[in-house]
């Protein structure tokens, strides 16, 4: 039987007429990475802050590790953390003593900290003052911190937003580590190839509704068996084309230009993530932000 850790049936949170998130369904297992992508205002955030009982739905039921989100939420608290954009972090206090300070008033085990430092690779850095920290090692000070009370989930929303291709890498590399340990991610990222390296499942949220929800592979498997499978064709003066293998028209094409010697490479292609969003979404999600923030 599946452990399940988060559970969710005909949520809604609703702020006037605009329904935020509008009936969503979730069941999410212990050990699990679960990734919620979507469009800023998609809903994201509004259900994250539901989860971890910053929110009250409008309607419907959640439990988080059994409890329910209304009715127990200082039974979930304690045992849950949230990692956002909103850094909040103290610029004249050091690594360490950030760690010290929050793990008392967790009630924590002090002696963690140096250990929480070696997993996110600021040891070397535990006595430096935050304000002479880069975007990236407060970041993965922020995830030091909301591992100081050993949460059995952690929400992580959007926290690689705004970071350098280094610091994404190693954040990526600490989640792991704590998926390995057993901790429950929900995850929710504007990155596809993220969401397809970390996630077991993914859950694509459009207007407030989840479009759908699977592991990555199961969803690039559906999508070539909705479109077909594509072939990426370079031509003898450089021309590319994206031709579909089953497909009459476009293998008729292919036969005439390589009978003309046209053909220079041929190879086929497999959707990304990211095609799979754009064939049930609608539009990319790395499409401009829109200027409508979603509802807090």
């Amino acid at each position: 039987m599946t452990d399940t850790v988060i559970a969710a049936s005909g949520l809604h949170k609703h702020y006037d007429e605009v329904r935020a998130v509008d009936g969503i369904e979730l069941d999410i297992a212990r050990g699990e990475c679960f990734g919620l992508l979507g469009h800023n205002g998609a809903g994201k955030t509004t259900t994250i802050r539901m989860l971890t009982c910053r929110t009250r739905p409008t309607s419907g039921n959640a439990t988080v590790l059994g409890h329910d989100i209304l009715e127990a939420r200082h039974e979930i608290r304690p045992r849950i953390s949230l990692v956002s954009d909103q850094q909040n972090l103290h610029p004249r206090l050091s690594a360490r003593a950030t760690l010290q300070f929050w793990g008392a008033l967790y009630g924590a085990d002090l002696d963690r900290v140096d250990g929480l430092l070696q997993l996110v690779g600021l040891e070397p850095e535990r006595a430096t003052p935050v304000r002479d920290y880069s975007t990236g090692m407060r970041q993965r000070l922020v995830i030091a911190r909301a591992l100081v009370n050993e949460p059995e989930v952690i929400f992580l929303d959007e926290p690689t937003r705004g970071l350098d291709p280094a610091s994404s890498r190693t954040l990526r590399g600490i989640v792991r580590n704590l998926l390995d340990g057993g901790t429950t991610v929900f995850l929710t990222t504007h990155d596809m190839a993220e969401a397809d390296e970390l996630c077991d499942r993914v859950a694509f949220m459009s207007s407030g509704r989840l479009v759908a929800v699977d592991s990555p592979r199961a969803l690039r498997l559906a999508h070539v068996e909705r479109t077909g499978v594509g072939m990426a064709v370079t031509l003898d003066d450089g021309a590319q084309l994206e031709l579909r293998i089953d497909d009459v028209a476009d293998r008729l094409r292919f036969d005439e230009l390589a009978a003309a010697g046209r053909v220079r490479t041929a190879h086929t292609t497999e959707p990304t993530l990211a095609d799979v969003f754009v064939d049930l979404v609608g539009r990319p999600l790395d499409e401009a932000a829109s200027q409508v923030a979603e509802a807090s």
